[in-house]
């Protein structure tokens, strides 16, 4: 069970991780070029609109059953999430203080970092809590279809052979999981945000 569990988490941070890195950057590029945004946008809408369930069997056969597949579709899900959530928070960025930033001489580089990129963290950190939790999906749907071990695997072995016990560990095992990297994300973001005044307030402090 524990190296089930092991496989699971990898995978799941490993998509996670590559999620939120690419659709991060995908949505601060983008929402800093509306021109390439606007040729990008029925493309993004498009790929967005596919069932992430209907993409796992053509991601098998692309990246095979080992743990590459499994990212893979854990990746699909965190990108879009984190993706529109960053776009919207750079598209919502005061005007008024992108002014004041020029004004004061600020290049384009320091007031992407200064601006930009603290206004879309909070967006960012807003889309996580569920980001993991689609992680987690997305590799155990992987391993519904393709898998050799997992969580997701457990599930649909007892499943075969019919063994409801071992199911409902395997089940409530990943509820566990679920919970605990949810926690783990909140309080990289309660850290990360330490600055914004509702993480400062002694009553969040607990």
């Amino acid at each position: 069970l524990w190296d089930r569990i092991l496989t699971t988490v990898l995978h799941t941070l490993g998509g996670f991780a590559t999620g939120v890195s690419t659709g991060f950057l995908a949505g601060l590029y983008l929402g800093r070029n509306p021109y390439t945004a606007s040729v990008f946008e029925p493309y993004i809408i498009g790929i967005n609109t596919l069932p992430r369930i209907a993409l796992v069997p053509l991601i098998t056969l692309m990246f095979g059953f080992g743990s590459l597949s499994k990212i893979v579709n854990s990746w699909l899900i965190v990108f879009f999430v984190v993706f529109f959530n960053t776009f919207e928070g750079v598209k919502n960025v005061d005007r008024d203080v992108v002014n004041a930033a020029r004004m004061l001489g600020a290049s384009p580089g320091q007031i992407t970092r200064s601006v930009f990129i603290p206004s879309a963290m909070a967006w960012t950190f807003a889309s996580l809590t569920p980001a993991i939790s689609f992680a987690l999906i997305g590799v155990v749907v992987g391993e519904f279809l393709g898998g050799e071990s997992g969580i997701g695997y457990l599930i649909i072995s007892s499943l075969a052979t019919l063994e409801a016990a071992d199911m409902m560990v395997a089940l409530i095992v990943l509820s566990v999981v679920g919970i605990l990297l949810a926690t783990v994300v909140r309080r990289v973001e309660r850290y990360l945000l330490r600055w914004q005044p509702r993480y400062s307030q002694p009553s969040d402090a607990v």
